[in-house]
Parts: structure tokens; sequence; C-alpha cells
């Protein structure tokens, strides 16, 4: 099997790690396999798919789409290294306000699935990373919304001291002011 797949703290929230298969030509790897994946608890289809580059310290995020526009991501880093990190949305999960998080990088090709219902953000802890993620559903800026990156109701041990932002991830509410919308 092409796949190891290994459910977080969250379980909903999977690891992936691929086999790679080398030779004197270089690597191959399978990223995603819809048959592999939906066997093991991911069984949507991505429809869109993204790719970011961002520099040492950057950090995006908190973002989610909301319904009906809501995604769940593949997220893989193909160059550099990234601290990536699920949150649990969900009112209804015992989870609710918890965060997961693993190390992306090229070097260990892992991927983390996100699903519906996570606001999402990573960090870059190389001096530079790019990013490529599936989505299952399309971005709709009206079903666009964040979460602010250092809110206290969830409180994520970031591993960078001072993260670059956009003014946009700057300015999302706090966690107690977005519930009150």
């Amino acid at each position: 099997m092409p796949f190891i797949f290994r459910k977080l703290r969250i379980p909903e929230v999977i690891s992936i790690d691929t086999k790679i298969f080398t030779d004197n030509r270089g690597f191959f790897e399978e990223i995603y396999k819809y048959s592999e994946f939906k066997k093991n608890g991911i069984g949507e289809r991505f429809v869109q798919e993204n790719h970011s580059f961002s520099k040492k310290n950057v950090l995006r995020g908190l973002h989610y789409q909301t319904r009906p526009k809501a995604q769940g991501k593949l997220v893989r880093c193909i160059h550099g290294k990234i601290f990536d990190v699920a949150v649990d949305l969900r009112k209804s999960s015992p989870f609710y306000l918890k965060w997961v998080s693993e190390i992306l990088s090229e070097n260990n090709k892992r991927q983390l699935y996100i699903p519906k219902g996570f606001v999402h953000g990573f960090c870059v802890l190389s001096n530079e990373a790019e990013v490529i993620y599936s989505c299952t559903n399309e971005y709709r800026k009206e079903n666009e919304a964040g979460i602010r990156w250092n809110d206290p109701s969830i409180n994520i041990s970031w591993p960078i001291s001072k993260p670059i932002l956009s003014e946009k991830d700057m300015n999302y509410p706090f966690l107690k002011i977005h519930e009150k919308k």
C-alpha cells in the first residue's frame, strides 16, 4: 500500500505518509488515490487545488469557508517546512476548540487531511515554503471566514514568536466576537 493513514488526537484529522519509490533517476510517489483515501475515512472528492509560496515566519490563517461552501483540505508542503494546524469548530464535537498540528515538509512528504468544520492555518519554519492544498469545495469570497491566529480560547502553541501576517489575518475576530455574529 502506498499510503499510511494515521488519525491524530482529533480522529477526523488524518496524517498521511506516502511510500516513496526511488532509483537512480529520482523518486516517484502517489499522493492521492480515491479508493485508498475512501477506505481510510476520506471519501470526499477534491475539486480545487491551491498553491502558495511564503517566506520564513509567515503565518497564514486561521481560515475556513462557511456553509454551503465549507471545505475539507488535503495539505502538503512541496518545498521547505511548515507547522500546520487544524482547529475543531464543530460545536457538537467533544474536541470543540481543540487543535492538532503536524510538521509538513519536502523531506517527510507528509500530508494532512482537514475535514469540513475545521479552521486551518500554518506557519513557515524554513527560509521559504511552497504549500499545495486540494479542497473539497470551490472557494467563494462570500463564504470566506477566519479567526485570529492568537485567539486565547484556542491557545495554539505556534513555534514562532514574531509571525509575519497579512492585514486580513491580523484583523480577523477572536472567537468570542465571531460566535456572536
